[in-house]
Order: structure tokens, then sequence, then C-alpha cells
């Protein structure tokens, strides 16, 4: 995958986080990331079909064209996709701390702050996530890694997702932004909310 068609997939996994299902948006960028673009594409349009995620014409568009590019997945580039004017708000409510039953967030921070910086990283952010009636996913903590401009937050998201597993058995969204980018309103939202875990000096 050349360097623009990566460029698309992030930006289409960034613009589907927290409006299809979590366990889909983590399988198909750890799939880009690792380069099986063909099962990323094909987890991705079997998954909004299966879900019944709307997609804006844009958003339509950079799917297909990710389609397109392998010969494994061009048929999927004429799937039918359901259209939506706009994209919708965020189907969740996002808060700086947890109800008391919320699982200890703390062992995925120390992970976080140990492992992100040296891949880029130049804050670390985390919020309790609840969702709204609509919305696909359950509550949950939510980590962002911010990274600086030009870092491949794809590459970065399954190093640190793998290193979170690895040292705590924990799986909970992560998401990795860059620096100067316009945020979804889903990333805004959770940023906005979000209580600072670490911050480079």
């Amino acid at each position: 995958m050349d360097v623009a068609h990566h460029a698309t997939a992030t930006e289409v996994a960034r613009r589907l986080s927290g409006r299809l299902s979590d366990e889909v948006v983590a399988v198909v960028q750890s799939w880009f990331a690792a380069g099986e673009h063909g099962l990323a594409v094909a987890a991705l349009v079997l998954n909004l079909q299966a879900e019944g995620v709307a997609v804006t014409t844009q958003e339509a568009a950079l799917v297909r064209a990710l389609a397109a590019e392998d010969p494994s997945t061009a048929d999927l580039a004429r799937a039918d996709l359901a259209l939506a004017d706009l994209a919708p708000p965020p189907a969740y409510r996002f808060s700086p701390t947890g109800p008391p039953e919320a699982p200890d967030p703390t062992p995925v921070d120390r992970v976080l702050a140990a492992e992100a910086p040296p891949l880029g990283a130049r804050r670390v952010r985390r919020a309790w996530r609840d969702p709204l009636p609509e919305a696909p996913n359950r509550p949950t903590w939510v980590h962002l890694v911010q990274v600086a401009a030009g870092v491949d937050e794809l590459s970065v998201l399954g190093t640190l997702a793998a290193r979170v597993w690895v040292r705590t058995q924990q799986r909970w969204p992560l998401d990795v932004i860059a620096d100067g980018g316009l945020l979804p309103p889903y990333h805004a939202a959770a940023v906005t909310a979000a209580q600072q875990v670490w911050a480079a000096p």
C-alpha cells in the first residue's frame, strides 16, 4: 500500500471510530498496519453493511478507493453502502472520570505513559465513554494518544495495542491522533472531556 492509500486507510478508520463496533475498527486498523490490505478492506465493507452504518458520499468514495486498489477486493468497490448527508454526531457522552464500578485504568495509563513517548507521542489522555441508546458500543474507558504530525498513526496504534495487551491483558478502545489535524466529532468530544495522563515536557 503506497503512502496515499495508507493515509486514506488512516482517515477512514479515524472517521468510523465510534460508529462501527470497537472490535471491527481495531481489526481493520491492525490489518492495515500489518499490510493485510485485502483482509482490512473486506472486514471494513462487510461490517459496514452488516452493522448498517451509513457513510457520507465522501467517506464512501474513500472506502471504494481502498477497495479498488487491490484486485482481491475490486468487487467490493461496487458494494452497496448506506449513505447519509452528514456524518452523525457522537452517540456517546464522555467524562473525565468513570463510575465506581469502572475497571481501574491506571495499569493501562502506566503502559502508555512508558511506551508511547519513544513512538512519537506528545500526550496521552483518557476519558470514560457512556453510550447513548443508538450507539453500537458499550461503556468503557477510551485512551487517546496524540502524536507529532507525520508519525504513522496506524503503526503506533498497532504497537501500543499489542504492548497494552501483553502487559495488562486489557482491551479497550485506543485511538492515535496526529497534531494539527481536524478531528472527527467522536474524537473531538472525547479529547474535550478527557483527563491528561501524560504529556511531553
